[in-house]
């Protein structure tokens, strides 16, 4: 089996025709007949059946046609990704707090220190980064929590804490000097962060630890963005609970801040990357300055 015959064969299948499939390969169509003829003595299967009129795909030509698809991708991602390590290019994929609060904080002193770096930066939450690392899409991640640690690798670069916010009302000013958060949670609507961020896993651990049920929580919206989340309480919408790192000074005349009490919130960021995959060197540079950045920050012991 050969490439330049799954090439045919996939041209076949996308134009339904031997001719046209022909003219967009730059090849004879006698070419392409033979090519689909070789692989279905290969394997021993009808994979199209030609008729004067049309041009039927078997089912088994269809599960070929979506493995040769496949196959391509692989290939030309391959090639990117050997192209991009030449031209010192780094995918990253960084989930929500990485790429709102740390990359701009850290890239314009890292591309000061090194110009010829550069980025290709994907946001989402962090299991969808991990996804992408396993699927090759990324290089690098950034991400909130821990997955597929037999398969990945997980760095910590920073330490951030969960906490809660409310609108900056009177009503809630109180708290300031004692806040019993299951006094305030069971009554107050609640904005949480959907399924596959670290800030979620972060907050339901401690809800396990405070035996809050969610279930029996006013949750009113589920999002994935951080300012919304921040706007959204600061307008009176609800509570909510989000990273420390998110809350900008400028934005506490609208919001207050207050530490979860009786058990720590505290959570390593972290790179992650394929225990398979060899970093290159000026991805290792990146990491080592980031780290570098944050040496003073990363809780080492207790954060998981």
């Amino acid at each position: 089996m050969e490439l330049r015959q799954l090439q045919s064969l996939m041209a076949v299948v996308e134009y339904r025709s031997f001719s046209k499939a022909a003219e967009k390969l730059y090849i004879s169509q006698p070419t392409i007949s033979t090519h689909i003829r070789l692989l279905e003595e290969e394997l021993n299967s009808r994979l199209i059946v030609r008729t004067t009129k049309s041009i039927e795909i078997t089912p088994h030509g269809r599960q070929l046609y979506e493995c040769a698809c496949q196959m391509f991708a692989l290939k030309d991602n391959l090639i990117q990704r050997w192209a991009q390590e030449n031209q010192k290019i780094i995918r990253l994929g960084a989930s929500t707090i990485p790429a709102d609060y740390i990359l701009p904080e850290i890239l314009p002193s890292f591309r000061r220190h090194r110009p010829d770096i550069k980025f290709h930066i994907h946001q989402n939450d962090s299991e969808n980064i991990i996804n992408g690392l396993l699927n090759g899409s990324f290089s690098l991640g950034m991400v909130g929590m821990k997955q597929q640690e037999n398969i990945i690798s997980f760095l910590p670069f920073y330490t951030d804490e969960m906490v809660m916010i409310t609108p900056r009302e009177e009503r809630f000013s109180h708290l300031q000097q004692n806040l019993n958060l299951k006094d305030i949670i069971f009554t107050e609507p609640v904005i949480l962060r959907e399924q596959g961020s670290g800030s979620k896993k972060s907050i339901e651990t401690y809800f396990d630890k405070m035996n809050i049920d969610e279930r029996k929580l006013q949750v009113i919206a589920r999002l994935n963005d951080q300012e919304s989340i921040k706007k959204l309480v600061a307008g009176g919408l609800g509570i909510s609970f989000i990273s420390a790192k998110a809350i900008e000074d400028n934005e506490r005349d609208k919001l207050l801040v207050f530490k979860l009490p009786h058990y720590s919130t505290r959570r390593n960021l972290y790179f992650a990357y394929r225990k398979d995959y060899i970093l290159q060197e000026h991805i290792r540079q990146f990491m080592d300055f980031v780290q570098n950045f944050y040496k003073d920050n990363i809780c080492q012991n207790y954060c998981q």
